[in-house]
């Protein structure tokens, strides 16, 4: 889907009208229906992964069929209405939080100008707030006296057809980034909102492909992309080869080798795409400087978990697949790569779903020794965390001037920073790999970061212009210090992450590149018996 002109687009969202801008809706928001067209929607599922996926125990995503958002008919079941709203009761019943933040919104606002979706749109439905309404309004005309007895007096309205293409088209416009939640006096967490929402809809087979068809993936082969064993091994050895050009450097991985100390788990994104290849590169080679005992695995090759875009059931089965792994293996503890929603599920989630997982132990770090009890329950350290302990320890030697080409920022991660509190650790590798880097606002970083504008499933083509839109707040965030500090390299710890802000900062900020933290620590690790070419791109270098 093609996208408008940088300076038409930023021209709209400070002159166009909205409520940003200054322009006042003239009707009631629940009498303004959605309207669907080219670009401002993400593809519905595709029946042949719908049917897949409801042949899967313990889940459950019916009605498959061809459909078109734009069309008036949806296809849906006869008794469509009846499923969403026993699907309601059966969630209010089984997550208490539901039922409280469908309860406790006192409508105060502190949370509508603090979206990026709302700050690059302006469409009132994308405040926060408001956005929970349309389910809140639903709960209130079936599940309290007073929405029953006043209606709309009550903000209680009828669950239509129109109410349920208005949660389509709006559940997609929330990267579940709880941005808002920092902000909220009350503590509502819109994700997990944003989570019921999709839930419901899935009820009826209204779900978006580029969600479920990872998910699929997901399952069926071990990673999102659907890559077999051989091929996602074949592409970690060809890493490795590069690897060798660039540094002498020889390393030989394992794959699926039981009794290893230690199950390393990454996005798949890692494995196959750029940036993220360059993050994988600093990860092997880390691992090959301090001798760890580890392996990959084949099966359980995505880090990255999509069931927590559509389903609490996929979402404990696509991470019980991890530790299923780590139980057929073996291993002591399992070591996680730079993602996002994986540390959400695995630090919010795991334990309730799947654990805890007393059959491995608490992580010690064979080099340093550190025991990581932060990690005793779900057994699972994240690689920021590992690194930034070797460094503490001075257990990797490290050149900053390796990354002189390199003026970076950092990117709070929405998950590891809201998530899991993961603040403070990439700060400190990055205080001892590169020279040169800068903070961007404070009220940009942090627990307050500014979403990447595309997670949860929303990075994909068709609706590029609304992930410009939504990913502005971050992007203005990057231009200031880059115009203020001639920053070129924006560092994160998110796969997710390293695929959209690419895309967003190419659109934005095109003088800006995009890596991973650990790619830098690649760059600058010294590790002996290297014949290290002149990479004055560090890993990026091409060497013929």
């Amino acid at each position: 889907m093609a996208v408008v002109k940088v300076d038409k687009l930023a021209r709209s969202v400070v002159e166009g009208p909205s409520l940003m801008t200054g322009s006042i809706p003239t009707r009631d928001w629940m009498d303004i229906p959605v309207v669907f067209k080219p670009g401002n929607y993400a593809y519905p599922t595709k029946p042949n992964i719908l049917e897949y996926l409801d042949s899967l125990e313990g889940v459950s995503f019916p009605n498959a069929r061809e459909w078109n958002p734009e069309d008036d008919d949806w296809k849906l079941p006869e008794n469509w209405k009846e499923i969403i709203i026993n699907g309601l009761a059966e969630r209010l019943g089984k997550f208490r939080s539901l039922k409280i933040f469908m309860d406790c919104c006192v409508r105060c606002g502190a949370c509508a100008d603090k979206c990026h979706f709302f700050l690059g749109t302006g469409d009132p439905k994308n405040m926060p707030v408001l956005r929970a309404e349309l389910l809140r309004s639903v709960y209130r005309q079936e599940f309290t006296k007073a929405g029953k007895i006043l209606g709309r007096m009550a903000g209680a309205r009828e669950m239509t057809v129109g109410v349920l293409k208005e949660w389509f088209m709006y559940a997609y416009q929330c990267t579940e980034c709880r941005r808002c939640s920092v902000f909220c006096p009350y503590g509502i967490d819109t994700a997990e909102i944003t989570m019921m929402l999709r839930e419901l809809l899935h009820l009826v087979g209204c779900g978006i492909n580029w969600a479920l068809e990872p998910v699929a993936n997901s399952n069926r082969t071990g990673n999102h992309m659907g890559l077999t064993p051989q091929a996602f091994k074949g592409n970690i050895d060809f890493l490795c080869e590069d690897i060798e050009n660039l540094t002498g450097i020889h390393i030989e991985p394992s794959f699926n080798r039981k009794g290893a100390e230690v199950l390393f788990i990454t996005p798949s994104a890692d494995v196959f795409a750029e940036p993220g290849l360059f993050t994988c590169m600093g990860y092997l080679l880390l691992f090959e400087a301090i001798g760890l005992d580890y392996t990959w695995s084949t099966y359980a090759s995505e880090g990255g978990n999509f069931g927590l875009f559509t389903s609490n059931e996929m979402m404990k089965k696509l991470n019980g697949k991890m530790y299923a792994e780590a139980k057929r293996l073996g291993v002591k503890w399992i070591l996680g790569g730079e993602c996002g929603h994986m540390w959400r599920v695995v630090h919010q989630y795991m334990d309730t779903m799947n654990g805890p997982a007393d059959f491995l132990e608490v992580p010690k770090s064979p080099i340093t020794g550190t025991v990581f009890e932060n990690a005793r329950s779900t057994k699972m350290v994240h690689i920021s965390e590992f690194t930034a302990d070797l460094i503490y320890h001075n257990k990797i030697k490290l050149d900053k001037s390796r990354n002189s080409h390199v003026k970076a920022t950092f990117h709070d991660s929405c998950n590891p920073a809201r998530a899991m509190g993961l603040l403070e650790e990439p700060r400190y590798i990055l205080d001892h790999v590169v020279d040169n880097w800068v903070e961007m606002p404070a009220n940009t970083i942090r627990e307050q970061t500014f979403c990447c504008g595309s997670g949860t499933a929303l990075n994909t083509d068709e609706i590029m212009e609304l992930r410009m839109r939504s990913g502005l707040p971050r992007a203005n965030a990057v231009r200031y210090v880059a115009d203020k500090h001639a920053v070129n390299t924006l560092a994160c710890v998110c796969a997710i992450d390293r695929a959209t802000l690419t895309t967003l900062m190419q659109y934005w900020n095109p003088d800006v590149e995009v890596c991973g933290v650990s790619e830098l620590v690649g760059n600058a690790l010294v590790i002996e018996g290297e014949k290290r070419a002149d990479l004055t791109e560090g890993l990026r270098t091409m060497v013929f």
